[in-house]
């Protein structure tokens, strides 16, 4: 893998690899960046793994290179606005009630007494903290609180026209990116430089995207904007001090009209805007922007009020482009009303799909090195590669022989345009052994699993299997009910002590899972991911079903119809590849070292049956394949025989 970085560099190709878990692939990629002498920008998509990237490879890797370099490189981590604190929001007045901090949707009844204790707590520790990052603050603050002095990036007014703006911690951490040799940052935040011009990210030459399987649904998330009645009334009361009472009951006039209206409307996708949703858009769209001409221009820091009129112009024209969108009906956005627990109401605008986007900003101007376990699709790389906006005719892959099917044209020097990315996809495989190491066990015996959780096939399944490997499982749901029913059934079944994701927190699960032998496990959705444990302690990972994206999820439903209004199979193209990725993070979970032996069994005929399992199977690391009860029960008992005779 360090030999293909080390190509890409120096061909200007970019390079999809896919490294399996043990593989070292940070090392891989770090070292051939650490000797192009150039600015790097590695990404990631989870915290995880940006701190061991920060606290544990690129300190000791530093060190080991400054011989060779002659010098010791620096390196920095680069984050989102919103994870420092804002010196202007800590300004005694500045969270005042007029910015929500004693609003009932940002505080929990009863809890104004330990929001104002943890908001002062934090102004204290800032007048200290040389980096004001929430991850230095210990003990830490509810994120309840940290939004009170934090600033999102779409509320901020810039460093320019902020009187805090020379003592900015974010200003300051992005200060720091621009003079280190490596800049580690996160999928969210390169989304958000990619869709506002690259001008957040340090220019570098090299960027490598770990964790590649997640970007295109971040830079989804960093494209998507939401309306609520409440933004709308929250932007109305910033005015209170700069324009006249009309134009300001105006703007919070329009709120109460979509309020009224949200409530009474159905959940789901808006293919087009009802006229009275709509009418009641444009009211808000005509009064935002009539708030906005009365505010006039920009007022430098040295003003009275510079921040809070500054805000508030920020917020209406925040406002004004998301109802713009909205109004707009694009057929490349999909917008949909969704109505959650403790949330408002709230309308959401997202793109129909981001690859032109990736494909027109991500790969100019820079080499880009794509990289996770799981880039590979049914065997194939071509999913993935059309996802991230690459042309599958000009990448070299294994299956066309390392050879590119078509040359791009050359680029032409009287001519902006950049040439289609050339690019070459590569798995180097894993150090494990997975045919001897595990097994992948689907029981294709029972029925297709319904809509009511956890069936009574499927749990006797579970406590079998469980039963036969003495515990140390760990069961990966589609719902908390079926994980709910999963935990009873173990508990009523068998002695063995079951962990139910929600009785604590997920680090102390993972824990006692991790200390405590013949343990079980049980959650669902971030247990799919970054749950770690070699050893023992997991030699079972049970998954209840194939974890399709929901068919009514407005995103989901809208991108299938359009590849069907095309011609094509929108279950195929759109949840197949979704399961596929989700199911091999899931079963990654089993083998995690050299040593370890496990099953990873399915409770999903489908897997086995249905015209696509094939594919989905081949998504998976590849372990040894039976559907036979009995010999993977029989397996279980001798891996846990092994386990209790060594502890």
């Amino acid at each position: 893998m360090a030999h293909a970085v080390t190509e890409a560099v120096h061909s200007d190709e970019h390079l999809l690899v896919q490294a399996g878990t043990g593989t070292g692939k940070s090392l891989a990629y770090l070292v051939p960046a650490l000797a192009t002498g150039k600015r790097v920008v590695v990404t990631t998509a989870t915290l995880a793994l940006q701190a061991q990237l920060v606290n544990h490879d690129l300190p000791r890797l530093v060190e080991a290179v400054a011989p060779v370099l002659g010098r010791t490189p620096t390196f920095a981590l680069l984050k989102g606005r919103h994870h420092y604190a804002c010196l202007a929001r800590l300004e005694p007045g500045a969270a005042d009630d007029d910015d929500g901090l004693f609003d009932t949707d940002t505080q929990w009844l009863g809890a104004a007494g330990k929001l104002v204790q943890q908001v002062t707590r934090v102004r204290e520790w800032a007048e200290e903290s040389d980096t004001g990052d929430r991850a230095d603050l210990d003990p830490g603050v509810d994120d309840n609180a940290w939004r009170q002095v934090s600033m999102p990036a779409r509320e901020c007014v810039g460093a320019a026209r902020c009187p805090f703006g020379d003592d900015c911690f974010a200003e300051a951490a992005r200060a720091k990116a621009r003079q280190a040799d490596i800049v580690v940052t996160n999928h969210s935040l390169l989304a958000v430089d990619l869709l506002s011009g690259r001008h957040i990210v340090p220019e570098h030459a090299l960027l490598v995207v770990d964790e590649a399987h997640e970007l295109t649904d971040r830079v989804t998330s960093a494209a998507q904007a939401e309306l609520t009645a409440e933004l709308i009334s929250r932007v109305g009361r910033r005015l209170r001090a700069f324009v006249d009472e009309k134009l300001r009951d105006d703007v919070e006039g329009s709120a109460d009209l979509l309020e009224r209206l949200l409530d009474g409307m159905p959940t789901g996708r808006l293919e087009r805007l009802p006229e009275p949703l709509y009418d009641a858009l444009f009211l808000v769209d005509s009064s935002a922007r009539a708030a906005l001409d009365a505010l006039g221009g920009e007022v430098g820091p040295e003003e009275a009020d510079a921040v809070k009129r500054n805000q508030a112009k920020q917020g209406l024209t925040t406002l004004v482009d998301i109802v713009e969108r909205l109004l707009a009906q694009s057929t490349h956005d999909v917008a949909w009303l969704s109505r959650e627990d403790r949330r408002p109401p709230t309308l959401h605008v997202a793109p129909l799909s981001v690859s032109a986007a990736l494909g027109s900003g991500l790969f100019r101007n820079r080499v880009v090195v794509a990289a996770s376990a799981t880039l590979a699709l049914g065997g194939r790389f071509d999913t993935v590669a059309r996802s991230l906006g690459l042309d599958v005719e000009y990448g070299r892959t294994p299956d066309t022989g390392d050879v590119r099917p078509v040359e791009p044209p050359e680029p032409d020097d009287d001519s902006d345009d950049q040439p289609p990315p050339r690019w070459r996809a590569l798995d180097v495989g894993s150090p494990f052994d997975y045919p001897k190491q595990g097994i992948l066990y689907v029981a294709a015996r029972l029925p297709k699993p319904g809509m009511s959780g956890l069936s009574d096939g499927a749990q006797r399944e579970l406590v079998e299997l469980v039963t036969a490997a003495g515990g140390r499982t760990l069961g990966l749901f589609s719902s908390r009910k079926a994980a709910t029913a999963a935990a009873e059934a173990l508990r009523a079944a068998t002695d063995l002590p079951v962990l139910l994701q929600g009785d604590d927190s997920i680090h102390l699960l993972v824990r006692r899972f991790r200390e405590e032998p013949q343990t079980c496990l049980l959650g669902v959705a971030s247990l799919w991911q970054g749950v770690d444990v070699p050893g023992d302690a997991c030699q079972l990972v049970v998954i209840d079903r194939l974890p399709f994206p929901r068919p009514d999820e407005p995103l989901t439903a809208a991108r299938s119809k359009a590849v069907d209004d095309a011609g094509g199979s929108g279950f195929m193209a759109v949840s197949v590849p979704a399961a596929a990725i989700r199911l091999a993070q899931g079963a990654g979970r089993l083998i995690r070292a050299a040593g370890d032996r496990g099953v990873v069994a399915v409770l999903d005929p489908r897997l086995h049956n249905a015209r696509y399992g094939e594919f989905i199977r081949r998504t998976l690391p590849p372990f040894w394949y039976t559907t036979s009860p009995d010999v993977v029960r029989g397996a279980l008992t001798r891996l846990s025989e092994t386990a209790s005779a060594r502890v």
